[in-house]
């Protein structure tokens, strides 16, 4: 080891609720924050995507927001608060003498490697007792659960039930960027798992049912069975197809998995005629992932006026679909699929879609159109399903009726922040950030979910969003969405409930934050030119307005070994 202590900067230059990127000698960099009178300092960059984590947000609760994706970390430890991050930071010790703070770090094995904690590791003692966790489902959901109950100290059996071939992947490179090999995109491999996490990942499993009294999950036809003390439904969805003529001809795909990047990858080749049924996130990431491969056409189909519009508005969505256009792609909006039709020389394949009486040409076809709940298996197993085949959960996620049983992801409905209302959200990052919150409460800190989710979509520019943006009834912008350069707010109830963004981070990072904290501005304040940048949720004097999760005087830990 290389270990040094080195004077970064001078005491007075950090004010209260600063955070300052630091040069560790000519070594690398670290970031240290200032909270009250205690300095802390950690890795410098986000363990996603390496961002920048100075650009972010602090909060006077000790946590640092990635200002990209809203990965979140503890100062003081380095831990984990929020996913998509997917390893903790390192944190190193501090003390202040003569007006100077020093650092102290392994510069080879920390600060030059710029590289991320790894997982606590295992006890190496006896095997542990008792069934352990069972999670059916092979997400991100089911990797930051592991993560969770890791880092928050369960010592038992983890064993997970996956239906996909490959270990727990990076879901959002499939759409963004047609990644299609899993061993570019995994969390963490299948060894890694089984042994850096204790995990025993079983591949290509489908469950056909769950036996809460015994408490085992019957799979492989009815020949196999696994025992659990608690069980996790993390089992996602199913991709949708429209219930019309054609819909299940060979090149018409859904898209969800591997397997359909890679048919999408093949067909998506220069020359080559593509339609896209639906125009929301997997659509229109799909539109901007083949942009460039010189295909012939790319035609867009939507029941809505604009592209987002649900979710993001008229206004946003107007500028998006100005964004699209200027790069080739033809939109047929406010209008629905009538058929596909056949190949006239291979009737297995379609050649076109039908809309409004005229046919648009396709070489494939790709119907983004949402999914359904995977939980076709719990129906026969004493569960009660939502209408739309969802799981209703608790606000600690578990599963009423049954024992012992939580459900994330797809499937399940949760009580949201503040309105309670429950609600079913299709995103990863919502997944992953459940897992955390179920690994916690299992590993013995009953962990309420009440995370703000954060999306991003790669538009032409790097679109952020937070909130439960749900049935609002108005939306102020400030900035113009067909410059790609604005703050989209979103109004229900004489409140803000999400926040959208292009070109101006770290404003939706703080908007989650402002929203969990219940410090959002009101609309008013927006309409009059409040910035939410301007709030201090970072000095020890706005610790008074707000009830901490986190003590600010936790003392700095130095989570190398040395």
């Amino acid at each position: 080891m290389s270990i040094k202590t080195v004077a970064v900067c001078n005491f007075a230059d950090l004010k209260d609720g600063q955070m300052k990127e630091v040069a560790f000698e000519n070594e690398g960099k670290v970031v240290v924050y200032r909270l009250g009178d205690a300095v802390h300092a950690t890795s410098a960059f986000c363990t996603h995507y390496g961002a920048p984590l100075v650009k972010g947000v602090l909060t006077a609760d000790g946590r640092v927001v990635c200002p990209w994706h809203g990965a979140c970390f503890n100062i003081c430890t380095g831990d984990i608060e929020d996913a998509p991050a997917p390893s903790a930071l390192y944190s190193f010790k501090t003390h202040i003498a003569d007006g100077k703070v020093f650092v102290t770090a392994d510069v080879t094995r920390t600060v030059k490697a710029n590289s991320s904690r790894p997982p606590k590791l295992l006890s190496t003692g006896a095997a542990p007792a008792g069934k352990g966790v069972l999670i059916i489902g092979g997400g991100a959901g089911a990797f930051h659960t592991i993560e969770s109950l890791r880092e928050h100290g369960y010592p038992g059996n983890i064993t997970v039930l996956s239906k996909e071939m490959h270990a727990p992947i990076d879901r959002t490179k499939l759409s963004k960027a047609l990644i299609t090999s899993s061993a570019k995109i995994e969390w963490r491999s299948a060894s890694d798992l089984k042994i850096r996490y204790g995990t025993t990942l079983r591949l290509g499993v489908t469950v056909i049912s769950v036996d809460t009294v015994a408490k085992q999950v019957i799979f492989e036809g009815g020949k196999e069975s696994a025992s659990y003390d608690q069980l996790i439904l993390a089992s996602g969805g199913t991709p949708r197809r429209l219930p019309i003529e054609g819909a299940d001809l060979a090149n018409v795909y859904t898209f969800r998995g591997l397997e359909d990047a890679k048919k999408v990858d093949a067909d998506a080749q220069e020359g080559k005629r593509m339609v896209v049924i639906g125009s929301s996130f997997i659509s229109m990431e799909l539109v901007v992932a083949v942009s460039k491969r010189k295909l012939a056409s790319i035609d867009v189909i939507g029941m809505e006026e604009y592209p987002f519009e649900s979710v993001l508005g008229k206004e946003v969505g107007k500028g998006l679909k100005k964004y699209h256009e200027s790069q080739g792609v033809r939109f047929h909006m406010k209008t629905k699929v009538d058929k596909i039709v056949a190949s006239e020389s291979n009737p297995s394949q379609a050649s076109g879609v039908v809309v409004n009486g005229q046919t648009i040409p396709a070489d494939f076809i790709v119907m983004g159109v949402g999914v359904a709940p995977a939980t076709e298996f719990l129906k026969q197993s004493g569960f009660t399903l939502e209408k739309d085949g969802g799981v209703k959960v608790d606000e600690y996620l578990r599963v009423s009726g049954h024992a012992d049983v939580y459900a994330i992801g797809d499937i399940a409905w949760y009580p949201q922040v503040r309105t309670g209302e429950s609600r079913r959200i299709e995103h990863w990052n919502v997944a992953s950030n459940q897992g955390r919150a179920v690994g916690m409460t299992i590993s013995g800190n009953p962990q309420p979910f009440v995370k703000i989710p954060i999306f991003w979509s790669a538009q032409g520019q790097q679109l952020r969003y937070c909130g439960t943006g749900a049935g609002y009834e108005d939306v102020i912008i400030k900035g113009d969405p067909g410059e790609m350069k604005f703050i989209a707010y979103y109004v229900k109830d004489k409140r803000i409930v999400a926040v959208a963004s292009m070109q101006n981070d770290p404003v939706v990072s703080k908007a989650s934050e402002l929203l969990r904290l219940g410090l959002m501005p009101s609309p008013d304040e927006i309409r009059e030119g409040k910035n939410p940048l301007e709030v201090d949720i970072s000095c020890a004097e706005s610790k008074d307005h707000f009830t901490t999760k986190y003590s600010v005087n936790v003392e700095p830990q130095f989570c190398e070994e040395l």
